[in-house]
């Protein structure tokens, strides 16, 4: 499958899987649509262990990422463009948008969003208890999974 032939949505992102190439598409996904080579290039400096993609309860995801009249965010975005964006998302998904998986560190017990923040408020906007996500630790993939089981 050439790069132009992608559509980078959760069913390619599981076949990619299926073969053991899931760093593969996280990789091809963030240099292309996911528009963030700069992440796929700090993803690259060393080992990662990956998990996915999985159904995951969006309750549980913490997002790094928001508008600026939330407090405690690592980035921000002005309040207006949060909200356009959120809200683009948000109906793509009631009308069955089969979306990227969010791509999600697992860091001391918790699952930080590192891209996928804006489609992960539209998820909970729209009411969607469970979404797909890519996760990696830097460790071991035992620390996912350990996590995952609470």
């Amino acid at each position: 499958m050439d790069n132009g032939a992608l559509h980078y949505t959760c069913e390619e992102a599981k076949q990619f899987a299926a073969r053991g190439q899931i760093e593969e598409w996280v990789h091809l996904y963030l240099n292309a649509a996911g528009n963030n080579p700069a992440f796929s290039e700090g993803l690259m400096k060393q080992k990662r262990h990956w998990v996915g993609p999985i159904l995951v309860d969006v309750d549980r995801l913490q997002r790094c990422h928001g508008p600026k009249s939330e407090p405690d965010m690592e980035y921000y975005s002005s309040d207006e463009h949060w909200d356009i964006l959120v809200g683009r998302y948000e109906r793509m998904f009631h009308e069955g948008w089969d979306a990227p998986p969010l791509i999600i560190q697992h860091v001391n017990g918790s699952l930080s969003v590192r891209d996928g923040n804006r489609r992960t408020a539209a998820l909970k906007r729209a009411g969607i208890p469970e979404y797909w996500v890519i996760i990696w630790d830097d460790d071991s993939a035992d620390n996912i999974w350990n996590t995952l089981r609470k």
